[in-house]
């Protein structure tokens, strides 16, 4: 047992030392909530400063960075304004609303500056092939901002599936979901069609899909069936209960509910849903199902499936015919570093060692094709293979 054990556990390497000879200058395009958290990270390295930003309401970028203490930030009123007058720049964060991702995402990579894109990567299809052609013929970096990859727990189910124990993988049943938490302190850019594009299906549903597919490395999608809904979205009475407006009801033109049925090469099965609003408090537990053996990582109560789970993970086999579980402690957490700084630093450790992101466009291609291919299928009513001609 052990053993079995031991080779689950990981192996924190010793922080590398951070070469503070030559800083980073980053741009940061779009200054909402989302910025904030950037800004935060940003602020911690000793290796990075902020010299530009923009944003397309007046003053708000100017105001962020004050809010912020940071001084001397030359402020621009869009994304092709900072980047054509910002000729030194090294990397931006794109902290836009969905809709305008891939837009300011290729603008950059097109002139030669590097990208921490923050989720969902786009919206479309078109948009992510755009985006992918964009990168390969820059030769920058478009990291995308999945943070909870960089979490212990997470980095400890794909060293569990890697080891083979499981087996050969043949059905995941994954999701997650709050019981009450539409997006609506943060604004209406959440919620709205034109801005959005695409609801609890893109905000936190990425998330789910990568914890799983890149523990089982992101095996290409086939066909999709989906269904999404908003029922509670659209419902005044959901708003009221928190003292909001029911003008948003009015507003909502995203999904608050989204579930797939997917078929990935290797002949595996992935049951997925995902919600922003529902009357039960879970989803279900995460689970994934092999030919030797069955994962189960549990999921945490009202809470969206965002890298946090409820509990350790648990390894089922049958082992000399009696029927095992095996508790699995959880990976400890990294002192004084959240998952949010160790996004930001990979970031700037691709930049300046000229490294491949570990977030790549070669992987959340895939996961765009399932969230852009569940929102499809369920407006077609209709299953729909998935096209990845790139």
């Amino acid at each position: 047992m052990a053993n079995i054990l031991d080779a689950f556990q990981e192996n924190q390497e010793a922080k590398k030392a951070i070469d503070t000879s030559k800083k980073l200058k980053i741009g940061i395009i779009g200054t909402g909530w989302i910025a904030d958290a950037h800004m935060a990270s940003y602020l911690k390295q000793p290796d990075i400063e902020i010299v530009a930003g923009a944003d397309l309401i007046p003053g708000k970028a100017e105001a962020f960075f004050k809010k912020h203490g940071v001084e001397g930030v030359r402020c621009y009123p869009d994304h092709k304004a900072m980047i054509d007058a910002e000729k030194d720049l090294d990397g931006v964060s794109v902290c836009t609303y969905n809709a305008t991702h891939a837009e300011c995402s290729i603008y950059a990579l097109e002139h030669g500056v590097n990208v921490l894109l923050e989720k969902p990567m786009c919206v479309t299809m078109e948009e992510a092939k755009a985006l992918y052609k964009a990168e390969k013929a820059s030769g920058k970096i478009l990291s995308i901002g999945f943070q909870p990859r960089f979490d212990p727990v997470m980095q400890q189910i794909k060293k569990v599936v890697s080891t083979g124990v499981l087996g050969k993988i043949y059905y995941i049943q994954t999701g997650g979901g709050r019981r009450h938490g539409i997006p609506t302190p943060f604004g209406t850019t959440f919620i709205e069609k034109k801005t959005a594009g695409l609801g609890a299906l893109g905000d936190i549903g990425c998330y789910a899909l990568d914890a799983v597919l890149n523990a089982i490395g992101y095996p290409k999608p086939l066909t999709v069936t989906g269904y999404k809904s908003a029922y509670l979205g659209k419902n005044p009475n959901y708003y009221i209960w928190d003292n909001k407006p029911a003008e948003y009801a009015d507003l909502f033109g995203v999904d608050d509910f989204a579930a797939g049925f997917v078929r990935l090469e290797n002949d595996i099965i992935l049951d997925f849903r995902i919600s922003w609003a529902m009357h039960a408090d879970t989803m279900g537990d995460t689970i994934i199902l092999g030919t030797e053996g069955a994962l189960r990582i549990p999921a945490k109560k009202d809470e969206c499936w965002n890298g946090t789970i409820g509990g350790p993970l648990v390894l089922y086999q049958s082992i000399a015919g009696k029927q095992v579980e095996t508790v699995i402690p959880r990976e400890k957490e990294i002192e004084g570093e959240s998952n949010f700084d160790r996004k930001i630093r990979s970031f700037a450790d691709a930049i300046k060692d000229n490294t491949v992101t570990p977030i790549s466009i070669d992987e959340i291609i895939y996961n765009q094709a399932i969230l852009s291919g569940i929102a499809e299928s369920a407006e077609l009513g209709h299953e729909i293979e998935i096209k990845l001609d790139l």
